[in-house]
């Protein structure tokens, strides 16, 4: 069946280049006026005849309508619209460049506008605008995109403080996260509790919940698209702050002065380790030895990109962060001296240099070539010096990570206003380095020295991909994107081929109700062989292999959408969705285990179903929006539980966020959240058990826990409001921005672990017996912040 569907599609994209050859297109970019950046999902429309588009990630737009007089207007939210008559009697490139308002509430979207939800085809898709994320008040007044995604519904924690992404039941390994179209493996900075984006040079983010289209694929729950900013191409501008955290500087402007190219820079670094290392090194001391500890993270992104022509635009973009613990004690004595040195370091370095070109005002291609490397490097050495024996020391590293190269071809072909067809073909290279040990020990008195690594080769796969989706208008209430996916993967002898159907669509009931519906299979080559419970970075990534099966899910969802009035949004939808061949350690197994990590594993089923409700509101002095997530989610492994199914630890039954901003006045913010989730699920013992051992001195005695099912207990439940106040000044060439606000502001001790203690206590009688206890771990209190910020 699905064969038969490929080819009636296939059929269908080489026949529509002869619909409608008396007609004309027109077509160019829409962009900001005064920066020239491309605007993403811009609309293009002509109200007359019913007819829009919106543009595509680069600022590209394409209609084909008939010859003829048109009103041909355009819009973008928080941006003044446009309206220009033309003549249309042969193809026409016709650039666009809209000015942003000063007040968001002038901006009006037409019936026509393909950014209202009623209208749209896609479902389980919300885009943030990068300044809205921006006024959400922040842990430590760090800005955070993923912070700010996990308080739309269907998006969940992992725990306190955390910014990984738990979407419709799924895990974090289950996310696209695509950094200018570049997989990004380890979105995590400071052991889970920052993100490694910078939204100071973010221009754009769009999450995909579920109704994929078909033009993505190897994930299971979700896709995030972040795009960079493209850099000012008509002045020199930048930003720079500073806070509790971490000190940021953005640099952007044009080179040259065609207004041809330009270029953005940005920088962030923590500067913690620095103010404390004069302390540290007192401690040091003071105990009778020298040296440090420390901890720090930064992340530097740069694009560059030019402009031949109308038809050719070239793109590059890079990014490199890094996380680094380290500790140094070297302890004097009179006979020796003992040397400690650790390090940890994990990061990302990704880049993309992207190629569009204009075949004809139909059709467009983009061409990327990308590079994405994570890698976790961990080194321990421990050393003891004497005259008399010399240096005897013992090292032991461990290294693990993957690297893609890829290139991959995106076709948009805009035949008619009833079509906009996107196809393409991708390759990668995955590169897994699945964790080697390398083990030194030297004894000069002994004459001994010893080498060996011990760990598994690295391992070399080939991920193919092509597609095909249709978003087609049948008639003015009914509209479907409909696409097919296919994906290979070749990786020692073994090849696994997956063909995904998808499909969504709208019908509108009135010009502002709709109900929507979706379809969508996918599958995941590659796995995150991850421990339950804090983002540490030792999780690894792995390859399917002939014992290791590729995941696989398919998703369904229904639901309505409703615009009231010209600012609020609202949605409900409900979904399920089934995932096959899960990956999780065995029981008693983890990382650092020498042997095949495939004995340490097994696979296993999930599944995850819910209700979402979204009321957003966009434009206007107040704005912000409420979620409400009512879900299940459950795993079910035949080595785990007993084979019984049990709910995922980040099955969540309530979730509730309110997020809202309000201008005070022209230069001042006042913005709050609030939030409210069940707690996480947790294996807790049920009970304890003395266990004697007879030996050489009499009978050794000791107790073991005991346990019945997997994740039995439920922590207290999560909530926590944050407020934050920005006071913008107007400096002239210049503009200043004191940001204060408090996380956590009402003192809330939310769960962060739970733990087990035998405490003493004293009975009515006088007596006292040994009690078991749970107790709560909490770890952020109120937390203040402050930021200061220019821009210029």
């Amino acid at each position: 069946m699905y064969y038969k569907l490929s080819i009636a599609l296939l059929t269908l994209v080489l026949a529509l280049p002869l619909y409608g050859q008396d007609k004309v297109s027109i077509s160019g970019y829409v962009t900001d006026q005064e920066n020239g950046e491309a605007l993403i999902g811009a609309n293009v429309y002509i109200e007359a005849l019913n007819a829009g588009t919106i543009t595509n990630t680069f600022g590209y737009y394409s209609l084909t309508i008939p010859k003829g007089r048109h009103d041909l207007g355009a819009s973008y939210i928080g941006y003044t619209g446009t309206a220009t008559t033309i003549d249309l009697m042969a193809d026409t490139v016709l650039n666009v460049a809209l000015s942003s308002t000063v007040e968001l509430a002038v901006v009006e979207i037409t019936a026509a506008s393909s950014s209202r939800i009623a209208e749209r085809t896609e479902m389980s898709t919300v885009e943030v605008p990068i300044k809205q994320i921006k006024n959400i008040p922040a842990l430590l007044g760090e800005t955070d995109v993923l912070k700010a995604l996990q308080l739309l519904p269907g998006v969940q924690s992992g725990g306190e403080g955390q910014s990984g992404l738990y979407v419709r039941g799924g895990s974090p390994d289950q996310n696209l996260i695509l950094l200018d179209g570049v997989p990004v493996y380890n979105a995590n900075h400071l052991f889970g509790f920052f993100s490694v984006f910078n939204a100071d040079a973010i221009k754009d983010v769009k999450l995909i919940k579920g109704g994929f289209p078909a033009r993505y694929g190897g994930r299971l729950s979700s896709v995030l698209e972040i795009n960079m900013k493209e850099g000012n191409k008509k002045d020199f501008g930048g930003s720079a702050s500073t806070g509790l955290v971490s000190t940021k500087l953005m640099l952007e402007g044009p080179i040259g002065k065609s207004e041809k190219t330009s270029f953005i820079v940005s920088g962030r670094r923590t500067y913690i380790d620095l103010l404390l290392r004069p302390i540290i090194q007192r401690e040091f001391r003071n105990s009778g030895s020298e040296g440090g500890t420390g901890y720090y993270f930064y992340d530097v992104n740069a694009k560059v990109n030019h402009t031949f022509s109308d038809r050719d635009r070239l793109y590059l973009s890079v990014y490199g962060g890094e996380d680094k613990f380290y500790l140094e004690d070297r302890e004097t004595g009179q006979a020796f001296n003992d040397i400690t040195e650790s390090r940890l370091g994990w990061g990302n370095q990704t880049a993309a240099l992207r190629w569009n070109h204009v075949f004809s005002p139909r059709l467009f291609l983009n061409t990327t070539a990308t590079y994405s490397r994570y890698a976790l490097d961990t080194r321990n050495y421990f050393g003891t010096e004497s005259v008399s024996e010399g240096l005897e020391d013992i090292s032991l590293s461990y290294i693990s990570g993957i690297d893609d190269i890829a290139l991959k071809f995106d076709f948009d072909y805009v035949p008619s206003p009833d079509h906009f067809i996107r196809f393409g073909l991708s390759g990668i290279r995955h590169d897994f380095e699945p964790g080697q040990f390398d083990l030194e020990q030297n004894i000069p008195a002994d004459s001994y020295q010893f080498k060996t690594t011990i760990g598994q080769d690295d391992i070399s796969a080939v991920e193919l991909a092509a597609y095909v989706e249709d978003d087609y208008k049948i008639n003015d209430q009914l509209k479907v994107n409909a696409g097919l996916h296919l994906s290979g993967f070749a990786v020692e002898g073994k090849f696994y081929a997956s063909l995904q159907p998808r499909i969504s669509g709208r019908y509108l009931l009135t010009d502002d109700l709709s109900v929507k519906g979706s379809f969508a299979t996918m599958r995941q080559y590659i796995q995150l062989l991850a421990f339950e419970g804090i983002g540490l970075p030792t999780d690894l990534w792995l390859p399917t292999t002939e014992r290791v099966k590729p995941q696989d899910s398919w998703q369904a969802a229904i639901g309505a959408a409703q615009n009231i009035g010209d600012g609020y949004e609202i949605s409900v939808e409900a979904y399920y969705k089934e995932m096959t061949n899960l990956i999780a350690y065995k029981d008693g197994s983890g990382l650092f285990e020498f042997g095949d990590w495939q004995d340490r594993v097994t696979q296993g089923d999930g599944t995850s179903y819910g209700l979402e409700v979204f009321v957003q509101k966009k434009r206007g002095r107040f704005t912000g929006w409420v979620g409400y997530t009512l879900s299940w989610s459950n795993r079910q492994f035949d080595d785990l539980n007993s084979g019984e199914e049990f709910p995922f630890r980040y099955d969540r039954r309530h979730d509730i966020s309110v997020v809202s901003s309000f201008t005070v006045r022209k230069d001042n913010t006042l913005s709050f959240t609030w939030v409210y989730g069940t707690g996480n699920a947790i294996t807790l013992p049920t009970g304890r058990v003395g266990i004697q051992y007879p030996n050489a001195r009499g009978v050794w005695s000791t107790t073991t826990d005991l346990f019945d099912e997997r994740n039995n207990f439920r922590m207290n439940a999560y909530h926590r409001m944050d407020i934050g106040y920005n006071m913008f000044k107007d400096k002239g060439k210049w503009t200043r921005t004191w940001s204060v606000g408090a996380y956590n502001a009402y003192n809330r001790k939310n769960p962060f672990f739970i733990f087990s203690e035998v405490d003493r206590v004293t009975l009515p009688d006088g007596s006292s017996q040994d009690q078991f206890a749970l107790k709560q771990a909490s770890l952020f209190p109120i937390i203040p912040y402050v930021t200061y910020s220019v821009t210029f």
